[in-house]
């Protein structure tokens, strides 16, 4: 399934011809699709069976792709990926079988084409490119055209053949690249550029229809003025084939003629007097390239696609108030909907943007973007006469010399979007797309609306999102920073465990110093040295501020968490208690999986025997005898005796 982006145009209208006027034999000499381009340009994709030794096999491909893209309406780039699958098969149908390919068909047994269709899928992938979607196209349009003459009742196909129909194609599906986002500094700079070459486009045109108004026909002036040619071009008098057949050779040009294409002194190329027809022609209407910038403008200001951004119309803008309502169609999905834009300039994190750079230009108002966009295209839509109203409408010289003023192709390989990065000097890292522009505002969104997914996918379904656009690089940072800011705070908890007094305070004032020094209040650390914080095992300076209880809630887990808390205080007095606790925790130990240990008790065992390992025998031996001497036990809710392994 194409991904986003891929579809330019809605699909084309096909002309099928089943076959030429020549006929061979039993079979059509020539089966013939012509289908119109993005382009809206024909193209003609032709199968010639007598080509192939399985001539018999290649007519009845053919037969089913003529048929198929008829019935599908297939875009020219399906047909032509239809047409080299056919021919990849043939050929190997040819090398494989040898002398028995011209009795290979889908209706007979022998020669085997169920194995010859596995053999020729095994052999695709080392074709091309490790991880290439391509392998998985060919072999999906061979068993496609296969299933469609199964599924014909007056078409007979050998039983083999029905169950390779019937399974799937063994080839890998391959990993289509996700697009990154473009940096923040990236991005800067292209909106920079973008705006720059809006207000030089500006200044230039204004500048063509200057010299043009002050002009006159070249045959009541100058055949080499620049004004008079300007005001042919202007006023549909002359046109670019006229300027090349009545300018004088170019080795007596004037040398303001030669400036404008660049070469003021020296040889001029033969093609010299197309390079100045277009020149001529780019001062007073907007070129393939000029209206590139106009398309980054707008898809960084309003974050929708750039397919979208393309195909606007007239109809489908509409000024309010302090903006701009758009009415913008998906193509693919079949989807128009409407999107509302303040002229406001923000930047990416909702603030007004204040820099130098673009103090006078509105970065982020698609209201005025788009009227300066209908302000240079004013005269070539006239000229157009596009039923449609296009807002992206270039003017351009062909190569029969014939002005045309037409719908915006930003796919032509001369003018692509990687052509107007290099002619105003922007470098950026990875695939020039323009798509991937889209992605860094959605990244952006994202990130200011604290990765709630359903604000982000505005347009598009939130599945869409994660397959997409939470893959860039900016959101795996930000994801990796919560996920080491959540388990540092669960670190942080684990490693600040109890503090632990080497002397036993008493009440003085000293103490109290000593123990407000080390963080506690002064009521805290009175009641400390009084036992009025012991919670058994240790003291708690803040029983109703548990990590593992509701604030103003007294703890829940105490005793049996203390150890792992940072609210703990172990003095000297309450090593009886610890002995008996590490007891407790060795009867568990032997009850318990040492998993199920480990993750219950572990931190608690680990700061347990951490604290006991800062005792003296001495004085671990006089805590003994003291529990043996008294009657001093360990208090622990119930619950703690009862221990499931699950």
């Amino acid at each position: 399934m194409p991904r986003k982006g891929d579809y330019v145009r809605d699909f084309p209208d096909l002309e099928v011809e089943p076959g030429s006027s020549r006929d061979s034999g039993p079979h059509r000499n020539e089966w013939v699709v012509v289908a119109s381009t993005a382009t809206k340009r024909n193209q003609s994709s032709r199968i010639v069976p007598d080509r192939y030794a399985c001539s018999g096999l290649a007519a009845e491909l053919a037969q089913e792709w003529v048929e198929y893209v008829e019935a599908a309406g297939l875009a020219a780039g399906s047909v032509q990926s239809y047409r080299q699958a056919i021919a990849s098969f043939c050929a190997c149908v040819d090398n494989r079988f040898g002398a028995a390919a011209p009795d290979a068909s889908l209706e007979k047994d022998e020669p085997d084409l169920a194995r010859a269709v596995a053999a020729w899928e095994r052999w695709l992938p080392s074709n091309f490119p490790e991880g290439s979607t391509r392998p998985s196209i060919l072999a999906g349009a061979i068993r496609v055209l296969i299933r469609r003459r199964v599924e014909h009742p007056e078409r007979p196909v050998a039983d083999a053949v029905i169950a390779l129909a019937r399974a799937g194609s063994g080839v890998p599906v391959g990993d289509c690249g996700e697009l990154d986002e473009f940096s923040r500094q990236e991005k800067l700079e292209l909106v920079r550029t973008a705006w720059t070459a809006v207000v030089a486009l500006e200044k230039r045109l204004a500048g063509g229809w200057e010299l043009a108004a002050a002009g006159r026909h070249p045959d009541h002036g100058c055949w080499t003025s620049i004004p008079d040619l300007l005001w042919g071009l202007a006023h549909q008098a002359i046109t670019p084939k006229d300027i090349h057949d009545r300018l004088p050779v170019s080795t007596s040009w004037p040398a303001h003629l030669r400036e404008c294409i660049g070469l003021p002194d020296g040889p001029l190329p033969r093609t010299a007097k197309q390079f100045l027809s277009r020149w001529l022609v780019a001062q007073l209407w907007p070129s393939t390239l000029d209206l590139h910038a106009f398309r980054v403008l707008l898809t960084d200001a309003t974050g929708r696609a750039p397919e979208e951004i393309g195909q606007l119309t007239g109809n489908d803008v509409e000024f309010v108030p302090n903006g701009v309502r758009l009415t913008l169609v998906k193509k693919r999905a079949q989807r128009r909907y409407y999107r509302s834009f303040t002229d406001k300039p923000v930047d990416s994190v909702g603030g007004v943007v204040e820099t130098e750079d673009f103090r006078n230009l509105p970065r982020r108002e698609p209201g005025e973007i788009i009227r300066r966009l209908m302000g240079v295209t004013e005269r070539a839509r006239q000229r157009a006469a596009d039923p449609e109203g296009k807002l992206f409408v270039r003017a351009v010289v062909d190569v029969g010399l014939r002005l045309k003023f037409a719908e915006w192709n930003p796919e032509a390989p001369p003018v692509r979007f990687s052509v107007w990065l290099r002619e105003h000097g922007v470098t950026i890292t990875g695939k020039a797309d323009i798509r991937r522009l889209r992605k860094s505002t959605k990244v952006e969104k994202i990130a200011v609306a604290r990765g709630r997914i359903h604000q982000a996918a505005d347009d598009h379904h939130e599945q869409t999102f994660r397959g997409h656009y939470a893959q860039g690089t900016t959101l795996r940072v930000i994801s990796a920073e919560v996920i080491n800011a959540a388990q540092q705070h669960w670190f942080d908890h684990a490693v600040q465990g109890p503090t632990v007094l080497a002397e036993q305070p008493g009440p003085t004032r000293e103490d109290t110093e000593r123990l407000h020094s080390l963080g506690l209040t002064d009521q805290q650390a009175d009641d400390l040295m009084h036992g009025q914080l012991d919670m058994g095992v240790t003291h708690c300076s803040a029983p109703y501020d548990s990590p593992y209880s509701p604030r103003g809630e007294l703890c829940a887990v105490a005793p049996l968490r203390c150890l792992e808390c940072r609210n703990a205080w172990i003095l000297p007095s309450q090593l009886p208690q610890l002995l008996l606790f590490a007891d407790h925790l060795d009867r568990l130990r032997q009850r318990m999986a040492p998993a199920r240990f480990t993750a219950v008790w572990g931190q608690s065992w680990t700061n347990l025997h951490a604290v006991l390992a800062e005792r003296t025998e001495e004085e671990i031996a006089l805590a003994r005898e003291h529990i043996a001497g008294s009657d001093v036990s360990l208090t622990l809710p119930l619950a703690a005796h009862v221990e499931f392994d699950a």
